[in-house]
């Protein structure tokens, strides 16, 4: 085939090329290279960490980097290794002056601010002792109640992008509690506390009654638990009277609260459901009834529609998590930063990179919780969480996380306060510009009609007087070949058409 004539090359994205890794077990690549690890480069570029990525691969040689690029097994074409490391600029952060991530929550010292959320990730001791030797600060045990538990096959659905497998940005659940028996549940709490002193061990109760409350809460303090979390929020009990039905009733979670309250004397923490409109009043009830921390958000019940999910072609709602959850997650978390009466927080939402955490701790979240990403990629992503985010610290001069906690709250306003009086025009940069013409589509069709496309010079060209700064071309440009020009004075639309 003939090659295409005017279409430009370029270095190959790096963020792009270490999405298409499959990150995988014992990496071949690895294998084959002799003087470095660029599997684990390549996890640290596919989780935000690409400049510290470099400490993997210093030492290795082009050869090494080609005979590691042979030794790929991606199902399609190779990963680009060579090409991928050796266009990462060298790292000026200076790796002797990264902080600590220690953190108190509920008065309780954490190694740093990143725990495993009650789930199918923290199951049994044995889970739990690798995460925590992983480098996890913390567990919320996946929920004990007093009922037995009955699961379905299949309980777990995806939500991919066309017909992509393994790297999923929507995930749905139909599990429920933990299986165990009550004693074992918390013999397995108890042998974490004493096997791991310094970690944070949390159980996850749910009970049907006042009485189960007490009696579950009260277990959980005997067995050595630092905290104790309320599970207000399950969307998928088949038992009435438990789970997110409990959450959206501020009468219901303020009278639990008391009584655990009232049964124990390590902190007690409500996790709250967002099935709801308004998230902040059943917080409000249980901070009234005395709860030292709220959890948010558990998962949103939701729909898919793949024959492979179904359970004996039956369907049901259930909860969704994942990526693309956390624009949610921070909204409420938002909601409950904001309430009168102030309370520690545990953030938790499609966290998979240290910068998602980083989102929520800036919201307010002294800690956050981590499940379906565990779920996808394992508990060894816990390295690039706490190297992402020690290198911002250490870049920003910051020493303590506490620092962070609540930092972008000031910046958050109400609709009818925000500046209305400025624009920002986007930038069309025709270096990076490949003239697929995406911008014009979208602003015709979606926005303003104040892009015109060269057919013959494959450009674009912005018509300021018909521009209102959306932004939609910016978004939609698979180059990045739009930014942003400077914050300016509007002119009136009639001064612009004159």
């Amino acid at each position: 085939m003939k090659p295409l004539e005017n279409v430009k090359t370029r270095k190959v994205n790096i963020y792009e090329e270490a999405n298409r890794c499959l990150l995988c077990q014992d990496a071949p690549c690895t294998q084959a290279c002799q003087t470095g690890d660029p599997a684990r480069a390549i996890r640290a570029i596919r989780f935000d960490n690409h400049k510290p990525a470099l400490q993997w691969v210093k030492d290795c040689t082009d050869a090494d980097l080609e005979r590691a690029e042979q030794a790929c097994i991606h199902y399609n074409w190779h990963i680009r290794i060579k090409e991928m490391l050796r266009s990462i600029n060298p790292d000026e952060v200076d790796t002797t002056r990264y902080p600590a991530l220690n953190i108190t929550f509920c008065g309780i010292p954490c190694e740093n601010p990143f725990f495993l959320a009650s789930s199918a990730v923290c199951t049994n001791y044995e889970m739990v002792a690798r995460a925590f030797d992983a480098g996890w600060a913390g567990v919320f045990y996946k929920t004990i109640c007093m009922q037995e538990i009955e699961e379905v096959s299949p309980r777990f659905d995806a939500m991919h992008n066309n017909a992509t497998h393994g790297d999923f940005y929507g995930f749905r659940n139909m599990e429920q509690l933990s299986e165990n028996p009550v004693e074992m549940d918390f013999d397995i709490l108890r042998r974490l506390k004493q096997d791991y002193p310094t970690k944070v061990v949390i159980a996850s109760i749910m009970g049907q009654t006042e009485e189960e409350w007490m009696k579950l809460a009260k277990m959980a303090e005997e067995a050595g638990c630092d905290a104790v979390e309320l599970n207000f929020s399950c969307p998928q009990m088949k038992q009435t009277g438990m789970g997110s039905d409990v959450g959206q009733s501020p009468e219901l979670v303020n009278l639990f609260t008391t009584c655990v309250k009232k049964s124990v004397k390590i902190p007690v923490i409500p996790k709250m459901t967002p099935n709801i409109t308004h998230i902040a009043e059943p917080a409000e009830a249980c901070v009234q009834a005395g709860a030292d921390a709220i959890s948010a958000i558990n998962t949103i019940k939701s729909v898919t529609m793949d024959v492979d999910a179904t359970v004996s072609e039956q369907r049901t709602i259930s909860g969704y998590s994942g990526r693309a959850v956390r624009p949610i997650a921070l909204r409420h978390i938002l909601e409950l930063a904001e309430m009168p009466q102030k309370v520690e927080l545990s953030g938790i939402g499609g966290i998979e990179t240290w910068r998602d955490a980083l989102e929520f701790i800036q919201l307010g979240c002294s800690n956050v919780q981590v499940c379906t990403a565990v779920m996808q990629y394992g508990y060894r992503i816990i390295d690039d969480l706490t190297l992402g985010l020690q290198r911002y610290m250490a870049k920003r001069n910051i020493t303590h996380l506490q620092e962070l906690v609540g930092e972008q709250l000031p910046s958050f306003l109400k609709p009818d306060h925000l500046d209305r009086e400025t624009i920002i025009y986007p930038k069309f940069n025709k270096e990076l510009c490949i003239g697929c013409g995406r911008c014009e589509i979208s602003c015709n069709d979606g926005g303003h009609q104040a892009i015109i496309f060269n057919h013959e010079t494959r450009q674009p060209r912005l018509l300021g007087n018909k521009c209102v700064g959306c932004h939609l071309c910016r978004l939609v440009c698979p180059a990045g070949a739009i930014g942003v020009m400077k914050r300016v004075k509007k002119i009136l639309r009639e001064n612009a058409r004159g």
